[in-house]
């Protein structure tokens, strides 16, 4: 039995360093292209295509994100905005994420409600209130300060993502989890992800805080994010559907095959790992979720400094 053991042990943590030396062996790959390839302007959309190589990396890492935690896609895509004006970059984003998400859940259809009693258990009023909350964040992107909003909501992820890692032990969130606090959830997250494209943070949060196992998380977090996404995007076409553009779409088929891979990498890497690894990966999303915010607002003004 003791021989068993160490050789399952012996084998896990040869899976561990095989995957950690294929990560570092794609980011090696990658940035190689990266630096390799000319910079010659309007290749494709308007962009180099060294430009277009960053953009295809940035996006499958993306997919590897969303793929293995089941959020934090646009938090990971915010880095597009180095080479993407953001009324291209919010629905570009917003569609790709979509069609990450349809494509993970497929994948993990066995963690999703079966039933209509499952699905008012999880994501059903989470999406009930993510309705008028993806009206409100249109709104608050055309009417106010997105700026100081995005800075406040930035602060609140990197800051939670600190707690989490030092917390006292057995800490959770006690009750909060009926139908109203669910839709008051649902409509901060989808208030915020109008504007930020990240819908899912604050549903994320509320499961961290209630510890719910990995399989539950997905099961309230992706079909939230994908009805949040699909009705924003709908939202854009009718109000604003000059951000629609021919780069957009020429953009979209550019970048599809770099998600399409990243999603299914990821979604083999959830397979693999525990309930507390699994957390410490949501963590991480979060407080990179926050970081790429901060990023996105005072990113030019710091190079500006520097």
């Amino acid at each position: 039995m003791a021989t068993l053991a160490r050789v399952a042990n012996l084998e896990h943590r040869t899976s561990r360093k095989t995957l950690w030396l294929l990560a570092a062996a794609a980011v090696a790959i990658f940035g190689t292209l990266v630096v390799a390839a000319p910079d010659h302007p309007d290749v494709a959309a308007g962009l180099s295509a060294r430009e277009i190589i960053a953009i295809e990396a940035i996006l499958f890492l993306s997919g590897v994100m969303s793929g293995l935690s089941g959020f934090g896609f646009s938090a990971v895509g915010a880095a597009t905005l180095l080479f993407v004006p953001p009324i291209t970059e919010a629905p570009l984003l917003q569609t790709l994420s979509t069609g990450n998400q349809l494509l993970s859940v497929k994948q993990l259809r066995t963690d999703m409600p079966s039933s209509w009693r499952g699905f008012w258990a999880g994501p059903g009023y989470c999406i009930l209130g993510g309705v008028p909350g993806s009206y409100a964040g249109i709104w608050m992107l055309s009417h106010l300060p997105a700026r100081q909003l995005m800075t406040v909501f930035g602060s609140f992820l990197v800051l939670y993502c600190a707690y989490s890692l030092f917390k006292p032990a057995g800490l959770k969130l006690r009750g909060f989890d009926g139908p109203v606090s669910s839709m008051i959830v649902g409509f901060i997250g989808a208030a915020f992800g109008g504007f930020t494209a990240f819908p899912g943070a604050a549903v994320v949060v509320w499961t961290a805080l209630r510890e719910l196992p990995k399989a539950q998380t997905r099961a309230i977090v992706q079909p939230y994010i994908i009805m949040c996404q699909l009705f924003s995007l709908a939202l854009i076409a009718l109000q604003h559907p000059q951000y629609l553009s021919h780069r957009y779409w020429a953009l979209l088929l550019l970048t599809l095959p770099a998600v399409l891979p990243g999603t299914f990498s990821g979604v083999m890497l959830y397979r693999r790992i525990s309930d507390v690894n699994f957390r410490r990966i949501s963590f991480f999303l979060l407080g990179l979720s926050g970081l790429a915010l901060l990023i996105r607002i005072y990113g030019p003004l710091l190079s500006k400094v520097l």
